[in-house]
């Protein structure tokens, strides 16, 4: 069947969509009713998103424009319309944070005692203990680098922050330039002054000066005999994507530590960011250094790489952050938290087994607001421990650090069970923490592999086998998040612990399938891609149609993170002519233009940006009153349903399935969600009286319940 095709009037741009999201993250911050702390962590975001679109998508683009590629996107526009456009849209929103920097957050936290100061404003006790700071901790770990015939422009690694100083030698009058790297990976960007230096009124105190100003007011040192004539501030952003070849799972590993060492070294420069008030002169050294185009210079208005401002979320200031937040033990589960045992919260004959509890019936998870640790965390711990455990299988996409997940599967090894880990190791970003994680898992005896080859293993699942009275019994976590402790406190995300029967015989043919020569094309009740996911949800959307054109009306709602896969557009602009009721909650990019008149009127597009990320995919569809509900791990996006392994799993118990049709009404009910017009924009809601927000309403709901220890 020939896919449809969107006129490219009817598609936007994914990158200037994906700025429109970011946007909206800006807004968090720029927003008076956000705590100040808080809006100096969403500024952080907002910063880091941006490096990560520069690395990744402008870098793509760039490459295209570098290659000869002309190919026009579907929405119509060549590789240099849409840098263009990248950088039209984006000068302003970079000015609108830089004025929120300088004239909101740093006065408003002044006001706390917190004081983000110049060097040249700090009196001369600070400023004593400041140059003594940078002769003891910052002087030692500093390389001048000339420019000059003799020393070629020196290479400036990725998101490096850097002094240009200017140099004149006093004895034959030469002005030179010199390029000093800011240590900002090893030393705090923000130097604390000593609360003795400090002014008492308010208290606490906490005065900080920037440490790039702590090296460029003390370049003297560093250049004796010669006369410091200026000195100007730049970063820089280069190419960060790894292209790997397909192969074997040894050479892959090889692959990608040798790909991590070119990217900490990096690839062509995207981007230049400089000090507004740098002169021409020394922006066209910097752009010849760089080998950059006039359309990769960005001139900023203030401090460069405001990621750094997430370390001030650690200020011991609560009245300036959001209130501290702990979820609940799901209710069912509170029996089955071996972790209590040891503190008598639960006496040993009151204990319940998880797997005892997931028989009586499937068990919804929706993080943060139920704990991760009291219940996947849980899941996995007893599997480790419970001598009818034979086996357990998994997938990780991405992991934290100090993983309790990775603990319970070497510890599940080291008892005599069968474990294999899925480790993907083309996570962006997470490559090298996943090849240290590969490698502790092997040590421990785990079977580790690494998927399937030209694909990425996205799916979230988890498979413990037990034997129950002479046969196998497989119990499955299936989720839309990764297993992350740390993100599982900051993402939205849901969960199904179920053993049902053939939901059990599908996940044991999927890891088949990512662990050997499996060519499973059918599943019974999962929608797997790359093999079933698209054609079954391209005929859930049908089926909807068939229903509106038959007078049964027609109802779909979907919750996911990103909307733009063209076919799947097409087909829902068909359907809201067909006059199915489309809602969708989108928290990211959005291709599709919904209220178009005679193409997508029944269609509506709400965005909800909050404390957490939301993460959660939500697929439903209303069936002719017979509705279903499915989540699972992917986005309608073509990488979703056409380049990674995907899981999406029905909910079948009627209760659960209400109780995530009554959550996507709250978010669509949500009076602080933006809502996205006929021509891409997006506005946020304003409304008068009572308000609603979900996330607060679901914390409220959820806070009280049973707390693991």
């Amino acid at each position: 069947m020939t896919k449809p095709v969107v006129a490219p009037e009817l598609y936007i741009n994914r990158e200037l969509s994906w700025i429109d999201f970011n946007h909206r993250v800006l807004a968090q911050a720029l927003d008076e009713h956000t705590p100040l702390l808080e809006q100096a962590k969403f500024s952080a975001i907002f910063s880091n998103n941006l490096d990560e679109f520069f690395m990744v998508r402008v870098a793509s683009l760039k490459s295209q424009l570098e290659a000869g590629v002309n190919t026009r996107s579907d929405d119509g526009l060549t590789p240099r319309e849409q840098l263009e456009a990248i950088h039209a849209k984006l000068r302003p929103l970079l000015e609108l944070q830089q004025q929120h920097y300088r004239y909101s957050l740093k006065s408003h936290l002044a006001e706390y005692g917190v004081q983000l100061i110049d060097y040249l404003r700090l009196n001369e006790q600070q400023k004593a203990w400041a140059d003594d700071y940078f002769k003891r901790s910052i002087f030692p770990v500093l390389t001048p680098l000339a420019v000059d015939p003799a020393h070629p422009f020196p290479f400036m690694s990725n998101l490096s922050l850097n002094v240009a100083a200017l140099i004149r030698d006093p004895d034959t009058g030469n002005q030179q330039f010199a390029r000093v790297k800011v240590p900002q990976k090893i030393l705090p960007r923000f130097v604390q002054i000593p609360t003795d230096l400090c002014a008492r009124i308010p208290t606490p105190c906490f005065t900080a000066v920037p440490l790039e100003q702590l090296v460029a007011f003390n370049l003297q040192m560093l250049f004796p005999g010669m006369t410091v004539e200026g000195h100007y501030f730049f970063r820089v952003t280069r190419d960060a994507d790894l292209e790997l070849r397909d192969l074997e799972a040894d050479d892959l590993m090889e692959a990608l530590q040798e790909g991590l060492r070119k990217r900490r070294m990096g690839g062509e420069v995207v981007r230049l960011e400089v000090a507004d008030e740098m002169p021409d002169e020394i922006v066209q050294v910097l752009m010849e250094g760089a080998d950059v185009d006039a359309e990769d210079l960005y001139r900023i208005n203030g401090p460069l790489g405001l990621d750094d401002l997430m370390s001030l979320i650690g200020i011991p200031l609560p009245q300036l952050r959001d209130t501290p937040y702990q979820g609940r033990t799901v209710p069912r589960l509170a029996r089955a938290q071996r972790s209590r045992l040891a503190d008598g919260s639960i006496k040993q004959e009151e204990f319940e087994s998880i797997f005892r509890v997931i028989r009586r019936g499937d068990v919804l998870l929706h993080h943060p607001y139920d704990l991760f640790a009291t219940s996947v965390e849980e899941f996995l711990h007893q599997a480790a421990e419970d001598p009818l455990v034979l086996a357990i299988k998994m997938t990780l996409y991405r992991t934290s650090k100090d993983s309790p997940v990775v603990a319970a599967l070497i510890r599940a090894a080291e008892n005599g069970k069968q474990v294999m880990a899925l480790v993907e190791l083309k996570a962006r970003f997470d490559e090298d923490n996943n090849i240290q994680w590969a490698r502790q898992l092997e040590h421990a005896g785990v079977h580790v592999v690494y998927g399937v080859i030209g694909l990425k293993t996205h799916t979230k699942v988890a498979l413990v086998v037990r034997r129950e009275k002479e046969r196998l019994r497989s119990y499955m976590h299936i989720g839309t998040g990764n297993y992350n402790s740390k993100t599982s406190n900051l993402y939205t995300d849901i969960g199904l612990l179920t053993a049902r029967e053939d939901f059990g015989q599908d996940v044991v043919e999927l890891f088949n399938y990512l662990t050997g020569f499996s060519k499973q094309q059918s599943f019974r009740k999962l929608l797997v891609a790359p093999v079933t996911l698209r054609k079954g949800m391209e005929n859930l959307i049908r089926r909807e149609i068939e229903h509106a054109r038959n007078g049964r009306g027609g109802h779909i709602r979907g919750k996911m993170n990103s909307l733009v896969d063209p076919a799947i557009i097409a087909l829902l602009y068909e359907a809201s002519q067909a006059g199915v009721r489309i809602e969708l909650v989108i928290r990211g990019m959005c291709s599709l233009r919904p209220g178009v008149p005679g193409v997508s009127e029944t269609i509506s597009v709400t965005s909800v940006i909050g404390r957490f990320l939301e993460h959660s995919r939500l697929f439903w569809f209303g069936n002719g009153g017979q509705s279903e509900m499915f989540i699972g791990s992917a986005d309608w996006m073509p990488r979703n349903l056409d380049r990674r392994v995907e899981a999406v799993a029905p909910i079948e118990d009627p209760g659960l399935r209400g109780q995530l049709e009554r959550l996507i009404e709250l978010y669509l009910e949500d009076s602080g969600a933006w809502h996205m017009h006929s021509d891409g924009h997006f506005g946020q809601r304003q409304l008068e009286g009572d308000q609603h927000r979900v996330q607060p309403t679901l914390m409220e709901r959820w806070r009280g319940g049973l707390v693991n220890g």
